[in-house]
């Protein structure tokens, strides 16, 4: 499959070829629904907690006779029922994380890749560099690219002078290769890849 290839400044810099095994694929919601599940259970992190009867600090003495008193029959102010006694059934440390095999995983992330190509939302730079990183240049370069809203790849290391500009963008998103993931393709309409990024991923696929 062949993809046009653009400049920053929205100029034609010729073709590129990519792989149908990784851009051509036809996209599963299924799939992509449960990387993103995965990825969103991964990074939840758990740390909320109630504490329970066994944990609250409070006389254990019996509140009362019992009988006569007109009322229950309690024996602890740490039961849940009074004002600063134990949360029941209240949250506890733990973690949400589930498990999903790798080859799902890069499934999902090549059926994201394709989605993007499906709905004409990938555009592939010749390079995303800047001598001197400027947001309003950056911005006038978005505009003719006409992104608003999007995640851009680029190969192992960021040129600092783009990152820089980018990142006071708002609905821009700049990340290396490494950084690549399902959830944040699918969460920015436009999916931008340099032609660094494109090679990395047909490495990573080969």
């Amino acid at each position: 499959m062949k993809l046009d290839v653009k400049t920053l400044e929205a100029d034609m810099a010729g073709t590129v070829d990519v792989s149908d095994l990784i851009f051509g694929l036809d996209p599963r919601a299924d799939i992509l629904h449960r990387v993103v599940q995965w990825q969103l259970n991964k990074r939840q992190q758990g740390t909320h907690q109630a504490k329970s009867r066994g944990e609250i600090n409070r006389t254990t003495h019996k509140l009362g006779n019992q009988k006569g008193g007109g009322g229950a029959r309690h024996g602890s102010r740490k039961a849940g029922i009074f004002v600063g006694g134990g949360k029941a059934f209240g949250p506890r440390f733990r973690s949400h994380e589930t498990s999903l095999n790798k080859k799902v995983r890069a499934l999902g992330l090549r059926h994201a890749l394709s989605s993007k190509i499906k709905s004409s939302e990938l555009i592939i730079l010749d390079k995303a560099e800047m001598k001197i990183g400027k947001t309003k240049d950056v911005k006038a370069m978005f505009e003719k690219l006409g992104l608003v809203n999007a995640l851009i790849i680029d190969g192992a290391t960021l040129n600092e002078g783009f990152a820089r500009a980018a990142r006071n963008i708002a609905n821009i998103d700049v990340l290396p290769i490494q950084g690549i993931n399902v959830y944040d393709i699918l969460r920015r309409k436009n999916l931008v890849l340099t032609k660094a990024a494109v090679e990395a991923l047909e490495a990573r696929f080969k």
